[in-house]
C-alpha cells in the first residue's frame, strides 16, 4: 500500500511540476507579447513625431521659399541640429524607459 501511495505522490509532484512549467511558459509568452506591443507603440509614436517634425520643416521651407538660398541652408542646418539633439535626448531616456517597461512586464501576478 505504501508503494501505491508513494507512486501517487510522485505522480502528483510530476503533475505539479508540469503545471508550473506551463505557467512559466505562459508568463514568458505574455511578457514577449507585451514587449512587442510596447515596441510597436513606441515605433508609432516615433513615426508620428517624425511626421510632425517633417511637416513643420516643410512649412518653414515653403514659408521661406522665394528668399535666398542661405535661408534654406540655415533652416536645414537648424533642423539637423534639432534632430541630433532629439536623438541624443532619446538615447539618454531610452534605457530608463526600457528598464521601466521591463520592471512592469517581468512581474508576474498569480
Amino acid at each position: 500500500m505504501d508503494q501505491t501511495r508513494a507512486h501517487g505522490s510522485i505522480q502528483m509532484l510530476l503533475s505539479a511540476e508540469h503545471e508550473a512549467q506551463q505557467i512559466v511558459a505562459d508568463a514568458r509568452n505574455l511578457k514577449l507579447a507585451r514587449l512587442r506591443q510596447a515596441k510597436e507603440e513606441a515605433d508609432r509614436e516615433v513615426a508620428k513625431y517624425k511626421a510632425q517634425m517633417e511637416a513643420e520643416y516643410q512649412k518653414s521651407v515653403s514659408d521661406s521659399s522665394g528668399s535666398s538660398d542661405s535661408t534654406v541652408k540655415r533652416l536645414e542646418v537648424e533642423t539637423e541640429a534639432k534632430i541630433k539633439s532629439l536623438k541624443e535626448i532619446g538615447g539618454k531616456v531610452s534605457p530608463e524607459v526600457v528598464r521601466m517597461l521591463l520592471k512592469h512586464i517581468i512581474v508576474v501576478k498569480s
